[in-house]
């Protein structure tokens, strides 16, 4: 039984084949990366929703198209993405087996659009699901009509969508870790290639020194954007801790919570942004008594909940201060009773 399980935290019976913690790791680093940059995204926007809000609202596709630039780097000069580069591992075709690092074209462009497009279309059908479940529990929209039954459907199709995707991995990261599968992923055999160690003859080419000026630039600019992206990734996990609950506790911070936050800003100089109503029952976006009051937790104001809910899920921003705002920031008021 021993003999059996070795191979789980050391190398496996193959030299090659890495162990399944290396694996879930560098799975997990470019997971862990963009919740760190979108806390960074919407601090930015924060403190100057006018400048850089386009960085909270359209966040989503800007963090693809970086990570397609970056996926695309190390696909075609390592032979693997990043975050396997990063743990010293790469990308092999079925049909050429181990060797030098390099993917054939057919192989790299199906590796970049499985790295790039599956992650961000998978994040934003969490997001619809999500939204559409929430229009639902509070009655946003009419359910009657034929929108509205497909509304119902993809709710009812989704939860079985999305545990029959987990399975799948789960059952492949299984197989894996048993032994008979060759590969953790489904989305390695869609893309033909499987994962190995780096070999010192991978190491060998990338440590030699180019000959001509314009080789030793391409190599220094290289070498300098995988040690930046390298120390950004322990730098944002270091901001995730520090600004935890108990961060600042850990590190002998004082245990006193921060000092209470100046009141928000109303940006005028917004085209967009509404006039603040006289009266103070009076929701900021339709003018009308609150119905269903809604404050938002970003900035206090309070409006109409139908009013607020459908500014902020195409906004995604407070309709008065322009502070990056989410869903699950509206905070519903209730009146006592009697």
């Amino acid at each position: 039984m021993a003999e059996h399980g070795a191979h789980l935290t050391t190398a496996s019976a193959a030299a090659d084949r890495p162990s399944i913690f290396e694996l879930v790791a560098q799975d997990n680093l470019m997971s862990a990366l963009k919740p760190a940059l979108q806390h960074v995204a919407k601090v930015a926007a924060g403190r100057d929703p006018a400048r850089y809000g386009v960085l909270w609202r359209w966040f989503d596709e800007l963090f693809a198209l970086l990570d397609l630039l970056v996926q695309r780097h190390y696909l075609s000069t390592a032979g693997a993405s990043f975050s396997e580069n990063f743990y010293g591992l790469k990308r092999t075709a079925d049909a050429a087996g181990g060797g030098r690092p390099g993917l054939p074209p057919e192989q790299l462009r199906r590796s970049l659009l499985l790295l790039v497009l599956v992650p961000y279309l998978r994040g934003k059908l969490d997001k619809l699901a999500c939204g559409l479940r929430d229009e639902d529990d509070y009655s946003i929209r009419p359910a009657a009509s034929r929108r509205g039954r497909l509304r119902r459907a993809f709710l009812a199709a989704y939860p079985f969508a999305h545990l029959a995707w987990e399975a799948w991995f789960l059952g492949q990261r299984l197989g894996y870790t048993l032994g008979p599968a060759g590969r953790h992923s489904p989305l390695l055999g869609l893309a033909g290639v499987r994962l190995v160690r780096l070999t010192p003859d991978d190491v060998r080419p990338a440590e030699e020194t180019p000959r001509s000026a314009r080789a030793k630039l391409q190599q220094g600019l290289a070498r300098a954007a995988g040690a930046s992206l390298s120390a950004a990734v322990f730098f944002l996990q270091f901001l995730d801790w520090w600004y935890a609950s108990d961060g600042r506790e850990a590190a002998g911070g004082p245990a006193a919570g921060p000092p209470a936050p100046p009141p928000p800003v109303h940006l005028a100089h917004r085209p967009d942004a509404p006039l603040l109503p006289k009266l103070r029952t009076a929701c900021p976006l339709c003018h009308k008594v609150r119905a269903n009051a809604t404050a938002l937790a970003t900035s206090g104001y309070v409006f109409c909940y139908r009013c607020v809910y459908t500014y902020v899920h195409h906004h995604r921003a407070c309709p008065v201060t322009g502070y990056a705002t989410e869903v699950q920031h509206l905070v519903r008021l209730y009146a006592p009773d009697g």
